[in-house]
């Protein structure tokens, strides 16, 4: 890899990339496209339940978000419904002996989900059609519908309800945050009420969640220099993370706990990764040397023991790891000099077995799963150019960026079953970050 002659040169041109990259994020055109994104996986249908969310009276819109809800879930083989009566329709439930549940099993359905209007909320029964009863029912408090909690009230209904019924929640309580613009904006899992979190006419990237949902952390971008920057959700108040008053600090990863911050630091002397108290506000430990080479994109393992980053140490970049204190730096993820390219943006799955990252192959991003175990390296995409991947909480669901409908948009990738939806965004997005599942306590609305 050419070098620049010195190392504030490497700063500069770091600087100057990631500002013309936030410009030509809102540049990009509008266009849409219904064709999905080739994904190198293999899946046998049939294998999953098939489900059916009960029509009934009122509630519509609950209805429609918990239906979304479950079949984004990846778990159920949904089952659409003709225009049934509401009184057919409830004839399956607990208080009539179950004799209207074959009209569903006809229809392929093990499971029907039942919605009905309960004093101050809503009770929802899982019906176990083939053993024609309910196995589960809970009456669950909801706000009023124009209160901006109530969609994440649904969606928690909509996880517990998959609970029920597979034994894992699902993802639909959480959110994904997404730089476009120029400003970090946050969306529901089903890419509905999309919110700005920072203020217009900033420039901020590499969003990042703390793990209690309440703050998250990103660059905030001028005159070619940035700060690490905490934001509290709901009051909106800031801090500067420690150590990066100066130079330019890019992609932070919290830790586990949410006391520590990783960082990428650059300057005049290099490109390394720090580690900071951003609890006490203070500490920041510098993990690695750069020697003629930069260090970037820290994260974390859920364990907090180990970190995986980006490294320019053998050429191109590519992902290594190293334990939290800066030891035993290594390569994580084999490559093959000339055969692929660059390496970048990693992050640990929820259970610590994976870290997903993009690789250029043929000179486009694609993204690749390396499993941390045995360092066997599994390529997910092929079409298009995909990249910046994020995680879902549930450990098999993917965030990422893709140009397949004319410019950068969200997508989602399910790892088990290949499935690949889009989330729509006003302009072109970019560098997104999902949540963990979202406690009634985790975030304000």
């Amino acid at each position: 890899m050419t070098r620049l002659p010195t190392r504030l040169a490497t700063f500069t041109l770091l600087a100057s990339m990631v500002t013309v990259a936030a410009e030509r994020s809102a540049a990009q055109d509008t266009t849409q496209a219904n064709d999905k994104i080739r994904v190198i996986l293999e899946y046998q249908p049939g294998i999953r339940p098939g489900l059916v969310v009960l029509p009934g009276s009122g509630l519509d819109s609950a209805r429609a978000i918990i239906r979304r809800d479950l079949d984004y879930s990846d778990r159920f083989e949904m089952v659409v419904l003709p225009d049934v009566p509401p009184t057919t329709a409830r004839r399956g439930d607990s208080e009539s002996g179950g004799e209207g549940y074959g009209i569903y099993k006809t229809m392929g359905a093990q499971y029907g989900v039942e919605i009905v209007d309960a004093a101050g909320g809503a009770t929802v029964r899982l019906h176990d059609l083939n053993a024609s009863q309910v196995r589960k029912q809970q009456t669950f408090a909801l706000p009023p519908v124009s209160d901006p909690a109530y969609r994440l009230e649904l969606h928690r209904v909509a996880d517990e309800v998959a609970r029920w019924a597979t034994g894992t929640a699902g993802i639909a309580a959480s959110r994904v945050l997404f730089v476009s613009g120029g400003r970090v904006y946050r969306m529901d899992s089903d890419g509905e009420a999309i919110t700005p979190l920072t203020p217009a006419g900033q420039t901020a990237l590499s969003p990042a969640w703390a793990p209690d949902g309440q703050r998250f952390a990103y660059t905030q971008l001028g005159a070619g220099r940035g700060g690490v920057v905490v934001q509290t959700l709901g009051s909106g108040a800031t801090v500067q993370a420690p150590g990066t008053a100066a130079g330019l600090n890019i992609t932070p990863s919290f830790a586990p706990d949410g006391r520590l911050l990783a960082y990428a630091h650059s300057d005049e002397t290099g490109t390394d990764i720090y580690l900071a108290n951003v609890a006490d506000r203070c500490c920041a430990q510098r993990l690695t040397v750069g020697r003629y080479a930069d260090n970037l994109s820290p994260t974390l393992s859920p364990d907090g023991r180990r970190i995986a980053f980006v490294s320019t140490r053998a050429g191109p970049p590519q992902v290594y790891v190293m334990a939290a204190d800066g030891t035993d730096q290594e390569l994580l993820a084999p490559f093959d000099y000339g055969a692929t390219g660059s390496s970048n943006g990693p992050e640990w799955s929820p259970d610590g077995a994976n870290v997903v990252f993009h690789r250029e192959v043929a000179g486009s991003p694609q993204l690749f799963l390396v499993n941390v175990a045995g360092r066997r390296v599994r390529q997910l995409t092929s079409s298009g150019r995909n990249e910046d991947p994020t995680w879902g909480p549930d450990g098999r669901h993917i965030t990422f960026v893709s140009d397949r409908s004319g410019r950068r948009q969200l997508w989602v990738v399910d790892v088990e079953t290949a499935r690949v939806r889009q989330l729509q965004t006003p302009g072109a997005a970019r560098l997104p970050a999902w949540s963990r599942r979202l406690s009634r306590t985790a975030v304000a609305p």
